[in-house]
């Protein structure tokens, strides 16, 4: 059968003029000037840049992070913001990004303060900005998320090793404050490890805390939810998270001992109630129930309540040993003492979510660390958390409804990858997106949110 579709021939020139590509970017430039990143990593980075050079330091690490945002995964992908200055302004070359990366490794420590400082800075003012959409502006905890992940490693880099996936490369730890259910989350803390790093180091886990806890805005710093898997379940971590004058909430997996086991089977049955589902109804074949006076936590923090779950494993699924009469169990401890224990099981398991972020962080330059020295790399996991965080803060000054939940990939294709025509006239310039892009409405009037906030904060 003969199709009758034309098949009309399209000729290709490239002499098309005043064209943009990632016209969408421009949503993440005014997001860099409306939270005033750009000009925090320029004064925070200004004792990095040379005598008499053209480019200023803390614009190229802005240039770079607004590179991994719209999808590069190297270096030498600012190329496709140099080949638009009318939008992006000038573009450092590729000799020049990388001296920058060496002159900041050379100087790990005070590097990473000064990158650390600025985005700081800039999360305080975009959460300002935010007003009710900011975390913890309802008066709840902030869900800060702790997690390790795998990043492999192609090549012999400094300090890539075998994992205990078996793989061969990095063992980063992962710091996320959770958006909630009506928006993603964004990176407080990527801190770099070698391979064979454990994922019960309580020392990392402290460390990441840490640096978390000082990326918040200093008003928000006790209104924090700590939680982590049974990695962080380890008495130091747990002890230095409830030291009283610290005033953090946690909620971290606990691993199941055979004493647990003991005191799962000696529970009554009416201890067991119903647990819910994500949306906060009861799940049928899923319980949980209160162990704290029936195991036994010496030299565990004082306050501290073990709380288990039982399910019925889903159809399929490989039992384990640690599961007793064909029900799955898993524990986790918390020091809140109010609330449902459904309502508390619930809030631990939604930690889950910190997968996603680490897969968008993933998607957004994390995959692959593509420089050698191990401080050359934790500079790059750097660049990757500002990228992450102007994700977030976009999505949260200019978008709403679903979009606040869109992960990188759909915000490429749907909003950043746009091409536009750049018109100008009346000493004015002009970004026209295609009339027919199904989602042109909502980029320009995310822009145009953007603009908005810059004009209400533009000095009088």
């Amino acid at each position: 059968m003969k199709t009758t579709a034309s098949r009309r021939k399209i000729m290709v020139s490239a002499d098309g003029p005043g064209l943009v590509s990632q016209a969408g970017g421009l949503l993440l430039k005014e997001t860099m000037r409306v939270t005033g990143l750009d000009a925090a990593l320029s004064a925070q980075l200004e004792r990095w840049r040379p005598t008499r050079a053209v480019h200023d330091p803390g614009k190229v690490i802005a240039d770079l992070a607004l590179t991994l945002a719209l999808g590069g995964d190297c270096l030498a992908d600012i190329a496709m913001l140099r080949a638009q200055p009318e939008v992006f302004g000038p573009i450092a070359s590729d000799p020049t990004v990388s001296r920058l990366i060496d002159r900041l490794a050379a100087d790990p420590v005070r590097a990473l303060t000064a990158i650390r400082t600025a985005r700081a800075a800039a999360r305080e003012r975009a959460w300002t900005l935010a007003g009710n959409h900011a975390p913890g502006a309802d008066g709840e905890l902030i869900p800060i998320d702790i997690d390790a992940t795998i990043v492999i490693a192609h090549s012999d880099k400094q300090q890539a090793a075998p994992t205990w996936k078996k793989t061969f490369g990095f063992h980063p730890m992962t710091v996320f404050a959770d958006h909630g259910a009506g928006g993603g989350g964004e990176p407080l803390a990527l801190l770099l490890r070698p391979g064979n790093a454990g994922s019960n180091t309580a020392a990392d886990h402290i460390t990441a805390t840490r640096l978390a806890l000082a990326q918040l805005p200093r008003h928000r710093r006790r209104q924090v939810l700590i939680r982590a898997d049974s990695g962080g379940g380890t008495h130091e971590f747990l002890s230095w998270l409830s030291r009283p004058w610290r005033r953090l909430s946690y909620s971290i997996g606990f691993t199941l001992t055979e004493e647990i086991q003991q005191a799962i089977l000696a529970l009554p049955a009416q201890a067991w109630t119903p647990a819910y589902d994500a949306e906060g109804q009861v799940r049928p074949g899923a319980w949980v129930a209160e162990l704290t006076g029936l195991a036994r936590l010496e030299g565990w923090p004082k306050g501290m309540r073990l709380l288990v779950r039982k399910e019925r494993p889903h159809p399929g699924a490989q039992l384990r040993f640690t599961d007793i009469d064909g029900h799955r169990f898993t524990c986790f401890v918390t020091n809140t003492r109010r609330g449902q224990l459904a309502d508390l099981e619930l809030r631990h398991r939604r930690r889950a979510r910190c997968e996603d972020r680490i897969r968008a962080a993933k998607d957004t330059g994390l995959r692959n660390l593509p420089l050698h020295d191990f401080d050359q790399n934790q500079i790059w996991c750097e660049v990757v958390a500002l990228a992450c965080e102007l994700i977030a803060w976009m999505q949260m000054l200019a978008l709403d409804g679903p979009a606040r939940r869109y992960e990188p990939k759909r915000l490429r294709l749907r909003l950043f990858a746009v091409a536009a025509r750049l018109v100008r006239g009346g000493r004015r310039l002009r970004l026209r997106v295609a009339a027919s892009w199904p989602w042109a409405g909502q980029l320009v009037t995310a822009i145009t949110r953007l603009q908005a906030l810059l004009a209400l904060l533009a000095p009088t």
